[in-house]
């Protein structure tokens, strides 16, 4: 019955997620997920071969609303249950994020609920306290994805994390993409690149490991060199009227990206004395670099966490999971005049209120705690004194909102 009664006690926060082409919504309680609905547009983008920001925002209009209720009633929790409502506020594509950031505060408003603006790859890091409990501290954490390939080092997800190390050029799903543009597989290049190579010779062709050189920078990442030389073979076999080997070149195009990968991360690990390793981003659902992290990690003695594939790509549950650790751990709520930060850095898991500063700490009396209280400074003073502006619940509020939304 005690366990019970703390299950109940963990934050219960819906997290949503519109960076970049699919629609995420997401329900925790503390650690354990409630529910993980995704409507994803890839197939309007397939015949474009890439992402098309006006058409993914369109498509975030459209599916927001039957995303969330659909995440409500598979977690089998009413709205006015939420402790909090968390939203990715970038990095992404500008207009989609203002769609979810948009819709987010609509909510939290309505429903007197705080409202938690955060960061898009410190999400993909804590994403994995769903599947493995808990993170170490201090975490590294490798995300690969379409627009990032970053190592990193969180000794708190919630207020301290710290970039290694970056792409300069082309990031690891990109790359992917780009090849599978080349050998006309279609978009998106990663699954099907993954799932070819495994037919293939990954040591058939010697194509060049970027930023592998003793002189190089020890932790960032180039993909745009290896991308040109598998694009140059490929028209050069073209060219002379030869087949060329798919399989093959799947495999050893995959097998340069991950080697580059895991090497650079255990490298990492070691450096900095840092016994675990995370890898997340939707590149982390790739089987060859799973695989080859495994084999690494065992070698190194680092024990490996990565979600399963579904929470690898972008989802809800990944921004419900920062969202309810950033009340947990009684992190500042974000203002309603927050907005979309296309370029928002990773140093900055999630944007405080401007009251509260970066990482303050707040009591329930700022409206933080898990009685639906408003949680953006101005409504509340820090003294928990209502000033006279809002010194009512926002009742009316609900009142006029619940028959709109949850009819």
């Amino acid at each position: 019955m005690a366990d019970a009664r703390a299950v109940r006690d963990e934050p219960l926060v819906l997290g949503i997620e519109t960076s970049c082409d699919e629609t995420g919504v997401g329900i925790v309680r503390g650690h354990t997920l409630l529910a993980d609905a995704v409507a994803s547009s890839v197939d309007e983008h397939a015949r474009f071969g890439g992402v098309v920001p006006e058409v993914a925002s369109r498509a975030h209009l459209e599916a927001m609303v039957p995303t969330i209720e659909r995440a409500l009633k598979d977690a089998g929790v009413r709205a006015r249950d939420l402790d909090g409502i968390a939203v990715t506020a970038g990095p992404g594509l500008a207009g989609a994020l203002l769609v979810g950031v948009s819709a987010a505060k609509a909510y939290a408003y309505a429903l007197g609920k705080p409202l938690y603006g955060v960061n898009h790859l410190a999400s993909h890091i804590c994403v994995d306290q769903l599947e493995h409990g808990a993170l170490p501290e201090p975490t590294m954490a490798l995300l690969v994805s379409g627009g990032h390939s970053s190592l990193l080092l969180a000794p708190d997800i919630t207020s301290d994390v710290r970039p290694l190390g970056a792409t300069i050029d082309d990031a690891a799903g990109e790359a992917f993409d780009k090849i599978a543009r080349v050998l006309n597989l279609g978009f998106p290049g990663g699954p099907v690149i993954d799932r070819l190579a495994k037919e293939g010779d990954p040591a058939a062709i010697a194509f060049p490991r970027g930023l592998t050189g003793p002189r190089d920078p020890a932790y960032d990442f180039s993909f745009s060199g290896l991308k040109t030389a598998v694009a140059r073979w490929i028209e050069a076999r073209r060219a002379a009227g030869e087949e060329v080997p798919v399989r093959d070149v799947a495999a050893s195009f995959q097998e340069a990206v991950v080697d580059v990968l895991t090497r650079k991360a255990i490298r990492a690990c070691k450096a900095e004395g840092v016994d675990h390793l995370m890898i997340g981003g939707g590149v982390a659902a790739n089987s060859r670099l799973r695989s080859l992290a495994e084999e690494r990690c065992a070698d190194a003695g680092i024990v490996l966490r990565v979600p399963r594939p579904k929470l690898c790509t972008d989802n809800g549950a990944m921004v419900a999971a920062l969202g309810a650790e950033m009340v947990a751990r009684g992190r500042a709520a974000s203002d309603w005049d927050l907005s979309a930060d296309s370029s928002l850095p990773v140093t900055e898991p999630h944007v405080p209120g401007k009251a509260h500063g970066h990482g303050g700490a707040h009591d329930h009396g700022a409206g933080q705690g898990h009685d639906g209280g408003r949680g953006q400074s101005g409504a509340v003073g820090h003294n928990g004194t209502h000033h006279h502006g809002h010194a009512h619940d926002h009742d009316h509020v609900h009142e006029l909102s619940k028959d709109n939304l949850y009819s």
